[in-house]
């Protein structure tokens, strides 16, 4: 059992046997900043700059890592941001949350337990347009039972770096 193995048992989590060490460790700085120079990274942990890059895109090619620029839509005149937990109807669960997943204001839509079968994140410009989301789009999504709604009053944090396991 090597060490990230260790780190995770008992928690519920698997890494792929494909991540290494060093793919971990690429992660980690990209993820601390998406624009470091490939150069730097090589240098940090003393490998080449070819070695990193290569590794760098057989991790985005497999959907291990993306690499995006994050920005605040309250800041970009989104005025309206919201998270909406949704019900569903029974066997409807996988199909409702792709459909709702197509909508352009859904910017998040995980399957989840407890009270909401959905947690969707929404993104609109103002609260018409919420409004509008809400009663003409997303409550017509077939499978769709109830809907409640958390607008954000401001993002206190939001980032995407935690490490690796």
């Amino acid at each position: 059992m090597d060490a990230v193995q260790q780190r995770t048992k008992g928690r519920g989590s698997r890494r792929s046997e494909d991540v290494s060490e060093l793919d971990l460790a690429i992660i980690e700085r990209l993820q601390a900043d998406g624009r470091r120079p490939f150069t730097q990274i090589a240098a940090e942990l003393g490998v080449s700059e070819a070695a990193v890059r290569a590794r760098t895109s057989r991790l985005i090619e497999r959907g291990v890592l993306q690499i995006v620029g994050v920005a605040d839509p309250m800041k970009l005149g989104y005025d309206q941001v919201a998270l909406i937990g949704i019900r569903c109807g029974a066997g409807d669960l996988v199909e409702t949350a792709a459909a709702i997943a197509e909508l352009d204001e859904v910017i998040y839509c995980v399957i989840t337990t407890g009270a909401h079968d959905l947690l969707v994140e929404a993104v609109c410009r103002d609260s018409e347009a919420l409004l509008t989301f809400l009663s003409e789009r997303l409550r017509r999504v077939p499978g769709v039972l109830s809907t409640e709604t958390f607008v954000y009053l401001r993002i206190v944090k939001q980032t995407y770096h935690w490490g690796s396991p």
